[in-house]
């Protein structure tokens, strides 16, 4: 089932990691990322737990999303990852982390999350993200 949802979304060109975007109902912007064969076990595992994030966004199941956002994020912490990279992909988690979390209603939460995204990096999805959640809260 992902490889269908990765094989029916457009690749989008973000900065320097292999990453794809996904519009959702909402007009909300999803990043997974490209999955590349890494050899590094703690590499694949926050790549899954990242990606199965988007997928359940996508099929409305916002809890596990969630879950598994904030398992990503902390995945990425320990990852042996380029620095830059680490941050940014942080930030496209707590971007989708925010996604699942205003879908559910939690406000709130989202709005932390995507503001958090935006402070580490200024990518224009995580941007959009922001803007279009304001705009749908009214602030």
């Amino acid at each position: 089932m992902f490889k269908t949802l990765v094989t029916t979304i457009a690749l989008s060109s973000l900065l320097t990691c292999s990453a794809m975007a996904v519009a959702n109902q909402a007009d909300y912007k999803l990043m997974v990322i490209e999955q590349a064969h890494s050899s590094n076990d703690v590499n694949s595992t926050y790549e899954n737990a990242f990606n199965r994030c988007a997928l359940s966004v996508k099929e409305k199941n916002f809890s596990e999303a969630e879950s598994l956002c904030t398992e990503a994020i902390s995945l990425l912490s320990t990852s042996k990852v380029p620095g830059y990279k680490r941050r940014e992909l942080t930030s496209f988690a707590l971007s989708n982390r925010g996604v699942a979390r205003i879908m559910s209603e939690n406000d709130t939460a989202a709005l932390s999350d995507f503001y958090e995204a935006v402070q580490i990096s200024k990518n224009e999805l995580v941007n959009h993200n922001l803007t279009r959640a304001k705009q749908n809260l009214a602030l």
